[in-house]
């Protein structure tokens, strides 16, 4: 039997930036994986020798100065990572009603560029500028700065994107194109906060990134530096039950009975399967039904394509696509008019700067339509499934193909994933993108604490802030600050 200051549940960027703040401050600590492969959404997967990410695409706040560069500078990990800097006048491309709109880096370029396509709103651009940037400053993590009780973020998860939006501007089509990116959220204009919309639009608009030949890098960073300050990682080994004694847990149990004891619990994965691994009264039923009872965000349906050789040029930017002339295709998600938009990008690598190697393409899936197949395991789904998820591919091969004439030429194979893929490997309620969907209607509902009323049993992950690189970095911190004291972490992180 191992005791350990700290265990943690969960490899996925969370855990490992956890288990990295805490190693580094001198815990012992215990990662557990369940899966084979550490790293959760960070994994990429190979075929043909070609690298495909699953889960991080790209990200902001990583240049100099810059909050993610910050934190990943303490982390000890930022200047050994491979990074390609997006295009500065167009990111992301957003294309509907038969013209395409480009968000450039940098605040000043971002309106500049934007202004060009809508002469007449250049004052609310202005304006939009301005709010964004005064949302994020009310986020002290975000700003690496302790919270000293005098922010009022929770107002901001008070208040819609889509009011948000329309207080801007009453320019509908310049509302679309400002929500253009929302796939990144799984956007929905009457619920979706607008601090999630601004915190992740500051972010890539101060500097947008990818990770060259994949975000797995990132895992294998901070899986290095766990290692190196006397940190334990173990995969393949599922926590079946969590153990009281005395009014605490006292260990993990895992499926295969062994036995891991240590004085503090953090659990990264969804908070209801961690409240189903204990069933402590400490945790009143008001709370698990809580927890279990919300709504989650939208699935996916991912296809990762191969390219023939020097067939496909890399794109340096993001191309988000709408067949309709709405961006917010959640509430209007509709089967029958599947694909309704997709986002498209090309995976840099350091052999080509002009070709590209891989592609993925993303759109919504709603898990309804794969539930036929739930109880099923992966690779015994039969020859139905197969040709459900081919019809697919094609069909969202069609609509890149009219958007990129040649780009179906270019295939060499393609593969794919649907949402039943995404609940195996993340966990998370019918595959949903991006957990728990946060509610501007109710915030305190689907707003979660790292605490819990069990003393040693901490949360962290997307659920606990928000998701992405850096709501998921901040989520980290938040957490570790319970055992290690905010203004003593936060100290330590600016001046690395």
């Amino acid at each position: 039997m191992s005791k350990y200051d700290v265990v943690i549940i969960g490899s996925g960027l969370s855990g490992l930036l956890c288990g990295n703040i805490l190693s580094k401050e001198g815990k012992s600590v215990c990662i557990l994986e369940k899966q084979h492969q550490f790293g959760g959404n960070l994994q990429t997967f190979k075929r043909e020798g070609k690298v495909f990410d699953t889960g991080v695409h790209y990200v902001g706040g990583l240049g100099e100065g810059q909050n993610l560069h910050q934190y990943f500078k303490y982390a000890e990990i930022v200047d050994k990572l491979k990074l390609e800097r997006l295009d500065i006048d167009a990111f992301d491309k957003i294309s509907f009603k038969g013209k395409t709109y480009s968000f450039a880096q940098g605040f000043d370029n971002f309106v500049e560029t934007l202004a060009n396509d809508f002469p007449k709103e250049r004052e609310a651009l202005n304006n939009y500028k301005t709010q964004i940037k005064d949302i994020c400053s009310h986020f002290p993590l975000y700003n690496l700065r302790p919270n000293l009780g005098l922010d009022n973020e929770l107002d901001y998860f008070g208040k819609s994107v889509g009011d948000f939006l329309q207080s801007i501007t009453p320019n509908k089509t310049l509302q679309n194109v400002l929500a253009g990116n929302n796939l990144l959220y799984a956007g929905i204009p009457n619920k979706t906060p607008v601090a999630t919309h601004a915190l992740i639009t500051n972010s890539l608009i101060e500097g947008a990134y990818r990770f060259e030949d994949g975000s797995d890098q990132l895992a294998d960073l901070l899986i290095e530096t766990i290692k190196n300050n006397g940190g334990t990682l173990i995969n393949s080994s599922e926590v079946r039950k969590l153990e009281m004694g005395n009014g605490k847990i006292e260990s993990a149990i895992l499926t295969n009975g062994e036995v891991i004891e240590a004085n503090t619990f953090i659990s990264t994965i969804h908070p209801s399967l961690t409240l189903a691994m204990t069933d402590s009264k400490l945790l009143r039923k008001s709370y698990r039904s809580r927890i279990n009872d919300l709504e989650e965000t939208m699935s996916v349906f991912a296809t990762y394509f191969s390219f023939k050789p020097d067939s496909f040029k890399y794109l340096n930017y993001n191309y988000y696509h709408f067949n309709e002339n709405n961006v917010w295709s959640v509430p209007n998600y509709n089967h029958d008019k599947w694909p309704q938009e997709f986002l498209f990008l090309t995976l840099p690598n350091s052999k080509s700067k002009t070709f590209a190697e891989t592609a993925t393409a993303m759109t919504y899936m709603s898990y309804d339509e794969v539930k036929q197949w739930e109880k099923s395991t992966i690779g015994n789904r039969g020859n139905e499934y197969e040709e459900f998820k081919k019809y697919k591919a094609e069909k969202l091969i069609d609509n890149i193909d009219k958007q990129f004439p040649g780009f179906k030429d270019s295939i060499e194979n393609y593969y794919t994933s649907t949402p039943l893929s995404m609940k195996a490997y993340t966990g998370t309620k019918n595959g949903s993108m991006y957990g728990i969907l946060h509610d501007s209607n109710d915030p305190l509902k689907t707003k979660i604490s790292p605490r819990t009323k069990i003393p040693n049993l901490l949360l962290s992950g997307q659920n606990v802030n928000f998701h992405g690189v850096l709501g998921v970095t901040v989520a980290s911190v938040f957490t570790c600050t319970e055992m290690l004291g905010m203004e003593y972490l936060l100290e330590k992180i600016n001046n690395a």
